[in-house]
């Protein structure tokens, strides 16, 4: 297989978009780690194979150097770092609860966390002429209200990814995944239930949200000898993007075009038949509109 014989780490890899990943670079052949904080519910697996897990701290830089030390003596090399663990709740930056702390975890983990990562994996990765893969987002290409942290995060994390492609070349590639939105367990805690997060997903040009395992493909590519010669770069995959708001807003230039009778306006999101192939012609109003 593509990845046969090589070493992959995916932190936080344990659930979600890493598990995604993790998963994808079993069916590419390589030997996959993962780790987090907390071991996953049920083993990570793919293509008969499983991901071997390693708990640690990434925000403990001294438990991140001995987790490599111990790494090195274990796996003898490391080809791939995906940088995925991050996340966080929404929280205005005004709210009073935890303060500004809440805030600075939520950079440590997205943005202080991945460097402190990658400086203790440098030298295996550099002996392996390895590659580094950062989990970016679009909140850090566009205002995130009630994400503000995170947004900022991943905007300095893109950055980050494009100078260490710099100082750290030939010897390691270095690229960003820039994600839209994924479907996760814990979509609901942004999106709602079952009919918000179809609704979510209709607001992309592609018409819904990604899964896992397709950021996982992406990461593949980018960890592959096909990506050879991409360093610095940012692949964005969020299907199509975001819509302006304003187009649906204005009043002017409004087009007439088909549509699936569910995604009417007048359709009852809770009894509409999105599989209906008949279409109608109406006129496109700020129905599901994106926020």
């Amino acid at each position: 297989m593509e990845l046969d014989g090589r070493v992959v780490l995916v932190t936080g890899g344990t659930r979600g978009v890493g598990a995604g990943i993790a998963r994808a670079f079993l069916r590419a052949g390589a030997r996959v780690a993962v780790c987090a904080r907390r071991p996953p519910d049920a083993p990570v697996g793919a293509a008969g194979r499983t991901a071997e897990f390693h708990p640690v701290d990434l925000r403990e830089p001294t438990a991140v150097r001995d987790f490599f030390h111990d790494f090195a003596e274990r796996y003898g090399r490391l080809d791939t770092l995906v940088n995925n663990a991050g996340g966080t709740p929404y929280r205005l930056l005004d709210d009073e609860e935890g303060g500004i702390e809440r805030h600075a975890r939520v950079l440590a983990l997205n943005l202080t966390a991945p460097l402190t990562v990658s400086l203790a994996a440098h030298p295996l990765l550099r002996a392996a002429h390895g590659a580094i893969v950062m989990i970016g987002s679009v909140s850090g290409t566009r205002p995130s209200p009630g994400t503000a942290a995170y947004g900022a995060a991943k905007a300095g994390l893109e950055n980050l990814a494009r100078s260490m492609a710099v100082e750290w070349a030939p010897e390691v590639r270095v690229n960003t995944l820039v994600l839209g939105m994924v479907e996760t367990e814990l979509s609901h805690l942004h999106y709602g239930d079952a009919a918000g997060i179809a609704a979510v997903g209709r607001t992309v040009p592609l018409g819904r949200l990604a899964a896992p395992d397709e950021i996982g493909e992406a990461a593949v590519f980018l960890a592959s000898d096909r990506a050879a010669y991409v360093s610095g770069a940012s692949l964005l995959v969020h299907g199509g993007g975001e819509r302006p708001a304003f187009l649906d807003a204005a009043t002017a230039n409004v087009p007439s075009v088909n549509v699936p009778t569910a995604a009417t306006v007048t359709a009852d999101a809770a009894n509409a038949d999105v599989s209906t192939a008949a279409t109608v012609n109406v006129t496109v109003t700020t129905a599901d509109k994106e926020s």
